[in-house]
């Protein structure tokens, strides 16, 4: 069994919100609390949350942690 963990980021759009929604419901989880930057290279503010998961399989570096 292995927790596995993503960093979701996207600017500051609904896109942003569509991206984490869609891993609660694929039953990834909340970890700690959303973060916030200014991008001044392309001028918008950039979102990022953490999510963990735990699966029934090892930890492989090799997992695609966005289809689990």
């Amino acid at each position: 069994m292995a927790k596995l963990y993503r960093l979701l980021t996207e600017e500051d759009t609904s896109a942003f919100c569509h991206k984490v929604s869609d891993a609660l419901a694929k039953g990834w989880e909340l970890y700690g609390g959303p973060s916030y930057a200014f991008d001044s290279a392309s001028n918008v503010m950039r979102c990022a949350q953490a999510v963990t998961k735990e699966v029934e399989a090892d930890y492989s570096p090799d997992m695609k942690l966005g289809q689990q």
